[in-house]
């Protein structure tokens, strides 16, 4: 615990100033995010198949591809090169017939990474955009999975009893998922009435706000799953006591996702 209580200092740290300050400071951090996410990424697949040199090093090129050149673009009406997918998907497939060794890189593993550079690229180029877009609007989406896992974790350590998903996630009980789920509502929805407008519509903000917070409790179970599935406890050790990048924003990500469907009406 003292371990954990420690990282999460040095984290908020390093990681607040950044956030307020913004730019390129902002756009940097995210971007070295992104590659040491992807990295968990690919480390985790590599603890059942080693993944050749070729095909990680364009995972990393296209990763910074999708990212620089969709950086500032509108949140609202979101949109990425076409070349860039073609070559993705090229470049991820044609090495199937190149290497012709299933042992060393079949269909599946292309796929795997096509769609893990789509699923991590996409909420962080929203890291950077919806930060362009509203300072104030991303930090209600950061605040919703931090009181979220935070009361979640209270909760389920006080009264919890009833285990949600014990072959994924063996400690999250129904009693935790509850109770983070309502602070995490009423905290981002009095965060959003106080700062950002105070003029919307109570009932909607609510519904909102809950589902992003039970959206996110989603995300952390996807990645547990992911985790279960190669065996492994944490995507990485990078940060003590916390586990990797993934392990914390796993929760995010999900959010970022998910808020794109009410960008347009809040």
């Amino acid at each position: 615990m003292k371990k954990r209580i420690i990282s999460a200092i040095i984290m908020i740290i390093i990681c607040v100033p950044i956030f307020i300050i913004g730019g390129n400071l902002y756009n940097i951090a995210i971007s070295l995010l992104a590659i040491f996410a992807l990295k968990e990424f690919l480390d985790i697949k590599e603890t059942k198949k080693k993944i050749p040199g070729f095909i990680k090093f364009i995972s990393y090129v296209f990763l910074l591809m999708f990212l620089i050149s969709n950086i500032g673009a509108p949140i609202k009406t979101f949109s990425m090169d076409y070349r860039i997918i073609s070559g993705l998907f090229l470049s991820f497939l044609i090495p199937t017939i190149l290497y012709h060794n299933r042992e060393t890189y079949s269909i599946n593993d292309a796929f795997y990474m096509i769609g893990g550079i789509f699923f991590l690229s996409l909420p962080m180029i929203l890291f950077i955009n919806v930060r362009l877009y509203s300072f104030m609007l991303m930090i209600y989406l950061v605040l919703i999975p931090i009181i979220t896992d935070t009361f979640a974790y209270l909760t389920g350590m006080l009264v919890g009893k009833h285990k949600l998903l014990e072959s994924i996630s063996p400690k999250k009980t129904w009693e935790g998922t509850i109770g983070g789920s309502i602070f995490g509502t009423f905290v981002g929805v009095m965060y959003y009435i106080t700062v950002i407008n105070p003029n919307v519509n109570i009932f909607k903000i609510i519904l909102i706000t809950g589902f992003l917070s039970v959206l996110g409790q989603f995300g952390d179970l996807a990645f547990s799953a992911i985790k279960r599935y190669f065996g492994k406890k944490d995507f990485s050790n990078l940060i003590p006591g916390h586990g990797g990048i993934l392990d914390r924003i796993d929760s995010i990500i999900f959010i970022l996702l998910g808020f794109m469907f009410f960008i347009s009406i809040i």
